[in-house]
């Protein structure tokens, strides 16, 4: 009865150590664990042995098949771990420069590969590196994150965000024709009077004013460098879906050491993430002064940028226009990134002096966006929201 747990401990010490003759255990795996056991192996040996074997296709010199391994490597993952794990080792297989060409630039690898973000991010990075051949199935690629994300996400941004808008235009001065009865009532029912078995309107509320103008100007200016992948995809998403709430105007800049205006994009979010180009420098100076031209309702204007902070252009000059956005009434929030990773790393020195200015700089994740445009529209204290929800501010 003793023998079975030892052998299971046995087992599990054998997996980690990883079979090598210095492991101390001596143990044979069963069919099922040596099948687990070779597609750990055959990713997180590749270090050392820079070689992807696995299956019969063995490479020969960097020569061999390697297609057909890789594409049993992801069948076999899937049938040994849940999503959960395959997610993790795939995107561990893309910070390999060899493996991730393996996966994203041959079509029929590429339709095995779990679609997330990160997939999506990866590609993003590879732009125009892609082959022709595999071009049509990256794109149906990121169209299935994109539709799987905006069908997650799209009814929470149109509830937070057109109730925010609803609530900050309604008419407290209404005309006869425009008095919302229902409302008023509801609002009235404390000065209700017995002996008259009426109610005194002190305060009436009337429906808010139709308009074609927007109640609203969001500005999302998006750092594109190569750690700000995931970012980006979850900020065209929900620049896409803003982009669709009446009412509202949105606008959305991508920054390098270049700045692009992708706005017209916005109506096709695939085409969007597709223009992004991932990777090089960081001009966060430019993309403010961008910002600054494309501001034309400072008072009704939210600006979302999203960065790690690291300015590779003129810093004291990115204060300065940072300083005359706020001073100009423009509501500023530094998002240091807009994903599920965790903790980014961030230039803290960047993030006091926006601290000193007012702009809260904080972490985001995608599930509580939502909430903070609607209260951005709403023009509640930043800081202290995101402090209500235990969501650290810097500086």
């Amino acid at each position: 009865m003793d023998e079975q747990p030892d052998l299971k401990i046995l087992e599990k010490w054998r997996l980690i150590l990883g079979g090598d003759q210095a492991d101390g255990t001596d143990h044979q795996l069963s069919e099922g664990l040596q099948g687990l056991d070779d597609a750990l192996s055959a990713l997180y040996d590749f270090e050392q042995t820079n070689k992807f074997d696995y299956g019969k296709e063995k490479e020969k010199g960097g020569q061999g098949k390697s297609s057909p391994s890789i594409a049993r490597w992801l069948g076999d993952i899937r049938k040994f771990f849940p999503q959960s794990v395959v997610k993790v080792m795939q995107n561990d297989a893309m910070k390999h420069k060899a493996l991730k060409r393996k996966l994203m630039f041959e079509p029929e690898i590429l339709e095995q590969a779990e679609a997330d973000v990160h997939l999506v991010a990866t590609l993003m990075e590879l732009g125009k590196l892609i082959p022709s051949k595999t071009k049509d199935t990256a794109r149906r690629v990121v169209q299935k994150v994109v539709d799987e994300l905006i069908g997650k996400l799209e009814q929470k941004v149109v509830s937070a965000v057109s109730g925010a808008l609803d609530k900050s235009g309604i008419n407290r001065r209404p005309t006869y024709r425009e008095i919302n009865w229902n409302a008023t009532i509801r609002k009235n029912l404390k000065h209700y009077q017995p002996k008259y078995k009426t109610i005194i309107p002190e305060t009436r509320i009337g429906y808010g004013r139709k308009s074609r103008k927007s109640l609203k100007d969001i500005v999302l200016c998006l750092d594109q460098s190569g750690s700000m992948g995931t970012s980006v995809v979850y900020s065209g998403i929900f620049g896409a879906v803003l982009a669709s709430i009446p009412n509202v105007s949105t606008k959305m800049l991508v920054f390098d050491t270049q700045v692009a205006d992708l706005t017209e994009d916005l109506q096709d979010p695939v085409d969007l993430l597709f223009g992004v180009q991932l990777g090089g420098g960081t001009d966060i100076n430019l993309a403010l002064q961008h910002c600054q031209a494309a501001i034309t309702k400072p008072a009704d204007t939210i600006l979302v940028l999203i960065t790690d902070l690291y300015e590779g252009g003129n810093q004291r000059e990115m204060l300065r226009r940072a300083s005359e956005l706020v001073a100009s009434g423009v509501q500023v929030i530094c998002l240091l990134a807009l994903n599920d990773d965790g903790s980014p790393s961030y230039d803290k020195s960047v993030a006091g002096h926006f601290a000193k200015m007012g702009i809260p700089v904080f972490a985001c994740t995608p599930d509580v966006f939502p909430d903070l445009m609607s209260a951005a529209i709403k023009k509640e204290d930043i800081s202290k929201w995101a402090g209500d929800r235990d969501i650290v501010v810097q500086g």
